[in-house]
């Protein structure tokens, strides 16, 4: 208890420098065992940091802006032309000769919560599949087991789970013997978490014995692999590019070899894929030049001049798409996370739950304080070169975030089931759509069947039935199945 004691009196002094001391206000209500926990996360609290952020970004003015001059990026277009699709081939080349080398490993950000989904549990649990119900991360799973058995080498997985979730994620992975894939590559780590605070820059809490804190952004992704020890991992495996993605796009192309080709045919630190924005009020983030420097500006940050440009074509000049789909250099995240560089913090109002004086939980009706995170795509502005390669959103964008309405199960399954659609026409199948074109029937073709449609249609050599609840899978057997 003693030791117990002197970290208590050493930490509330500590607190009370920085205005903190609110947060032991029901210490003496608390059980030994209470005591030692909420000690453990007050230790780790960095409160020159949350000093430093609430004055930057809640109590001082923004900073005047300089001129500010934004141009669209350098694109890397969809093939149409026949130079066009040589130089996507050299680049394909490039790409499958790095995979086959082994140099290429793979970052995975899971470290969500399906609530939007009105799901308890890792959003990567979620059963996403529309025939097998497969979750993403087993979906995600069978495409990179797919891609070590194509090129006959070892892929490392590195996931980024949170505090509220790594515990399920790392049971979920055991139980299901990893989909497949060699435990000893499968490095799970974990992301920081920052505290939130009031306007005036109090922590709050969320109680008695815990302060609010919240997950400090994806952009946390490249300080958590330095000190999870991944880095580390990764320079020992000879690990020299990742492909990096989020957990909830059902369609990602997963070490693309065309993208890994440009972006390191280009000796590019961080490169990114982009698809056209629908329209200009799409919200999704736009990668553009910015005084100079490849970006993400948010959609609230364009003016409605840049919002509404357009291109003589009648194109949106600033139409380009972030989809948080990037090839970044290891020695470039060792830069980032070893010296002085640092990616920038932002704010976010936001309903925070909080004890009022009385330890009485308060769901707050309207915003009352503010959350810090970091944002990956703020990385990009760092780099010394960058790669800004176009995709087509039918086959490598859809993202599940909603329960229902736009980004839902239902769009997603949708959208798979178009993908496949499409393999099984190919293959001289006769496909049931519906009035808006879309496939009417669900079906599911796994990776470990075919990767892509190229594999497929050199697997089904002969047309068959396609009916309502159509699945190949590995453990089928072809003969058997499309007899």
């Amino acid at each position: 208890m003693g030791n117990l004691e002197e970290r208590y009196q050493k930490l509330r002094r500590k607190f009370a420098e920085y205005g903190q001391d609110h947060v032991f206000r029901f210490w003496d209500e608390l059980s030994p065992a209470q005591k030692e926990a909420f000690l453990e996360q007050l230790e780790a609290v960095d409160l020159d940091l949350i000093a430093r952020l609430t004055r930057e970004l809640i109590q001082s003015s923004p900073a005047p802006q300089g001129p500010r001059r934004l141009d669209p990026p350098d694109v890397i277009p969809v093939p149409k032309t026949e130079d066009q699709k040589r130089e996507a081939l050299a680049a394909a080349k490039m790409g499958e000769q790095l995979l086959r080398e082994g140099k290429v490993g793979i970052i995975l950000v899971a470290g969500g919560q399906g609530t939007r989904l009105g799901y308890s549990g890792p959003k990567g649990k979620f059963p996403v599949t529309p025939v097998r119900r497969k979750t993403l991360f087993q979906h995600h799973a069978e495409k990179i087991l797919a891609i070590r058995r194509r090129y006959g080498v070892r892929i490392p997985w590195y996931i980024m789970t949170s505090e509220a979730n790594d515990t399920e994620t790392r049971q979920f992975f055991e139980e299901n013997g990893y989909f497949g894939l060699p435990a000893e590559d499968v490095f799970f780590f974990r992301q920081d978490m920052i505290p939130s605070v009031s306007p005036g820059g109090k922590l709050l809490l969320e109680r008695k014995d815990r302060i609010f804190t919240n997950p400090n952004g994806h952009g946390g992704t490249l300080q958590a692999l330095f000190r999870s020890g991944a880095l580390d991992d990764m320079r020992k495996r000879g690990i020299e590019e990742l492909f990096y993605f989020q957990v909830d796009n059902v369609l990602v192309k997963i070490c693309d070899p065309v993208f890994i080709g440009y972006h390191v045919q280009r000796c590019a630190d961080m490169s990114c894929k982009i698809i056209p924005k629908l329209d200009p009020y799409e919200k999704v983030g736009v990668v553009g030049v910015l005084n100079g420097k490849v970006t993400v500006i948010e959609y609230s940050d364009l003016t409605e001049e840049e919002m509404l440009a357009r291109n003589p074509d009648g194109s949106l000049v600033f139409g380009a798409g972030s989809i948080a789909i990037h090839m970044i250099r290891r020695d470039f995240i060792e830069r980032l996370t070893s010296g002085d560089l640092r990616l920038p913090y932002h704010r976010a109002h936001k309903k925070i739950p909080y004890l009022d004086e009385n330890g009485r939980r308060v769901e707050p009706e309207a915003p009352n304080g503010y959350k810090f995170e970091m944002f990956i795509f703020d990385a990009l502005p760092l780099a010394r070169e960058v790669v800004v390669m176009e995709t087509e959103r039918k086959y490598e964008y859809s993202v599940l975030k909603n329960a229902k309405g736009a980004h839902s199960p239902e769009t997603v399954r949708q959208d798979l089931c178009n993908i496949w659609g499409e393999w099984l026409e190919a293959a001289g199948c006769d496909v049931p759509r519906d009035e808006q074109g879309n496939v009417s029937v669900n079906v599911e073709i796994s990776p470990l069947f075919a990767l892509d449609r190229e594999e497929f249609l050199t697997r089904v050599k002969e047309p068959f039935s396609v009916t309502d609840g159509l699945y190949l899978g590995e453990e089928i057997e072809r003969s058997a199945r499309l007899a």
